[in-house]
């Protein structure tokens, strides 16, 4: 469980009420921010097995089976994803994440900064309304922003602005580049000046756009990140929805809870809104500089194998994420069974679970084999091996909900 400021504080963060059974020896404070709770192998925050307080990475590295075949052939004896809870107090810094071949520069380069060579592609799943920022706005929207807001066209300056005004659907990226890469160099003075000004003249302003920039520049004051707003589209999720958040994408998130899966990895180019280090040069020229409409941000399921499964499984192989939603009068549910291996997490309702293996007996007969039973609660996490069989009763709920995270290859 990480304790970071941006965090919700006390019993208003699910990851502190997750955490008071995904953690041992864990009470609430409520005046500490709970920010997220981590569930893998990254070694910045590695889980342990309860019962012996063993330490998940080993278990593998004694029995690297458990991870599944498929597994283990694409990305050796290691659980490739690390799985999430996100509580979001304020804002999270603006970043990016870089793919595989920058992601291994970088940490070949500046191993103190970019800590591992792996990419970090990640998805984010609603549990709460949950608001973010994703992708370029539209083109049009861009430009309306530069043509309303004297501020901003300050900050990026009168030419670069007037050049991605002249700019159509054909021929936009460069100048957008342009602009950008202005903004994200704008000296403090500059930004602070500009940022005062239209904080004072957007005081009584009902829009969305400027309710947003009251709110942000009063969580951080004369950042570049609160001019980033009229470039970024601006995205509400609601329970269930999700974002998906390729390579090279500029994004933030802002407020809620969520679920969140990502490749093991913790690379992140940040770029404002943050007291953490910001990279400018390398964040500017990594970035997709592609105009869309937030709608096409949002990351639509798939109907799994029935109704009460949903799978969301990005265009990557590092991970997917099912959410099980199971009515409370239902007797027994069956998880389907993954080749490879998963973590599951239990967010709302209660119940017990069985957790079996399946044997092949001479005669083509499949014997199962009952190896581990308990209860479940909000805040359980399963380690499931893979090919094992879970079956899951709900008990005393209106319905037993639960994310689990696996490799779909």
């Amino acid at each position: 469980m990480q304790e970071y400021a941006w965090g919700k504080k006390g019993e208003s963060s699910a990851v502190a009420l997750l955490a008071q059974n995904a953690a041992q020896n864990f009470s609430i404070n409520p005046d500490v921010p709970y920010a997220e709770l981590w569930m893998g192998t990254h070694p910045s925050g590695p889980s342990l097995i309860a019962e012996t307080e063993e330490p998940l990475s080993s278990i593998l590295e004694a029995s690297p089976d458990v991870l599944g075949e498929k597994v283990r052939e694409k990305f050796g004896n290691k659980l490739p994803f690390l799985f999430k809870v996100l509580s979001v107090g304020k804002a999270l810094s603006i970043q990016a994440h870089p793919n595989k071949t920058l992601a291994e520069q970088l940490h070949k380069e500046r191993p103190h900064i970019y800590k591992d060579p792996n990419h970090k592609p990640e998805i984010a799943l609603a549990l709460t309304e949950f608001e973010g920022l994703c992708g370029f706005r539209p083109l049009k929207e861009i430009q309306n922003n530069l043509n309303a807001i004297p501020e901003l066209v300050a900050a990026v300056t009168a030419e670069k602005a007037e050049a991605l005004k002249k700019a159509n659907e054909e021929n936009y990226a460069e100048p957008l580049k342009d602009c950008f890469t202005q903004l994200m160099n704008c000296s403090k003075e500059v930004l602070a000046t500009q940022l005062d000004k239209l904080s004072k003249r957007l005081t009584d302003c009902d829009a969305s756009q400027g309710r947003l920039l009251t709110r942000l520049y009063g969580q951080y004051p004369g950042d570049v990140g609160c001019f980033v707003i009229y470039f970024l589209n601006h995205i509400v999720l609601q329970p269930g929805e999700a974002m998906f958040l390729g390579p090279n994408v500029p994004h933030a998130y802002l407020a809620g809870d969520c679920i969140e899966c990502m490749a093991n990895s913790d690379n992140v180019v940040r770029a404002g809104l943050t007291p953490k280090l910001i990279d400018v040069p390398t964040l500017v020229e990594m970035l997709e500089y592609n105009c869309t409409d937030p709608s096409q941000r949002k990351f639509t399921p798939q109907e799994g194998t029935d109704e009460t499964c949903r799978e969301y499984n990005p265009p990557v192989d590092d991970f997917t994420v099912a959410r099980v939603k199971i009515p409370g009068d239902a007797d027994c549910y069956s998880l389907p069974r993954r080749d490879s291996a998963s973590i599951l997490l239990v967010t709302e309702g209660s119940g017990k679970y069985l957790a079996s293996h399946q044997v092949s007996k001479e005669g083509g007969l499949t014997v199962v084999q009952p190896y581990a039973s308990s209860d479940l609660v909000k805040g359980t996490v399963l380690f499931l091996p893979a090919d094992k069989v879970l079956e899951i009763f709900p008990e005393d709920c209106e319905h037993l909900m639960a994310f689990q995270a696996y490799c779909k290859l």
